[in-house]
């Protein structure tokens, strides 16, 4: 059974481009667009980072090799500059996370009707390919940071030391009375502060993927409809070509940026969590 046809208005050709392959409804709707394209970039990162260690030479390095290897050797820099306690999963999860959001971020840089339109003769109405312009990607890997965040602090302060601190930073008194008076605001502030980090990260990226996404849609529709008898197509043709690629130049800057703040992030955030005041 073949899908629905793709409308050829602009305003329903945006709004078909931004739908998800979902199942289930409202809150709980899951994106299977999103989970599939998640999954097989994670698939393609494990199988690039393994093919590379078993391959590995001493001698004179290739061209990937020596790309991963100066990947590796640069993340593990910021983290021992950035992280001030000990543990062995930083460095790693910090190449993870970078590896991970810049792949699922370069998806945007595939030409917008290509896959939806393979998709599309396959039966599957909607498709979207860029998982991290869905709030739900981006929640979710804030999520799993907020926990780590959580855990670490624990294990670095212990239960004590940890909770302690939600009533006693950042205001000081050496007093009991004093204490007590400054333990609502420094409880406050500490609920907005790990409230925010969760937030902001996951809105950051979302935010930026997705404009971004939409952008190249409009670009896009430039010559939706339009045909060579119409006379449009001469003059919007070489306008969405130069559109285009000065978008894509400026994007490939975007989404490598925001997966380094998504990493350098959790690892401050991380940092911070390990640190004792």
């Amino acid at each position: 059974m073949m899908a629905a046809e793709v409308p050829t208005d602009m305003t329903g050709y945006i709004k078909h481009h931004l739908e998800h392959l979902s199942s289930g409804e409202g809150f709980y709707a899951l994106h299977l667009d999103s989970i599939f394209f998640k999954l097989l970039l994670a698939l393609i990162f494990v199988a690039i980072f393994i093919g590379t260690a078993r391959r590995a030479t001493a001698g004179v390095p290739g061209k990937l090799q020596c790309a991963v290897e100066m990947l590796v050797e640069y993340v593990a820099t910021l983290v021992k500059e950035t992280f001030h306690g000990n543990s062995r999963l930083i460095a790693p999860l910090a190449i993870t996370i970078f590896c991970l959001t810049f792949l699922m971020n370069f998806m945007d840089m595939l030409p917008v009707d290509l896959l939806p339109f393979l998709a599309h003769h396959a039966g599957i109405e909607h498709l979207r390919v860029v998982p991290t312009a869905d709030l739900s990607t981006t929640f979710g890997m804030a999520i799993c940071v907020f926990l780590l965040i959580q855990y670490y602090g624990v294990k670095h302060k212990g239960v004590g030391g940890f909770f302690a601190e939600f009533v006693t930073v950042p205001f000081h008194a050496d007093g009991v009375v004093g204490k007590i008076l400054l333990a609502p605001p420094n409880l406050l502030l500490r609920l907005i502060e790990e409230g925010v980090r969760p937030v902001s990260l996951s809105l950051r990226l979302f935010g930026n993927m997705y404009a971004g996404e939409l952008i190249f849609i409009l670009i896009a529709a430039m010559t939706l409809n339009s045909s060579l008898a119409s006379g449009m197509t001469y003059f919007m043709g070489p306008l969405q070509l130069i559109a285009g690629l000065l978008w894509t130049i400026f994007h490939i800057l975007v989404i490598t940026l925001q997966a380094f703040i998504f990493m350098m992030l959790t690892v401050v955030y991380l940092s911070m969590a390990a640190a004792k005041h």
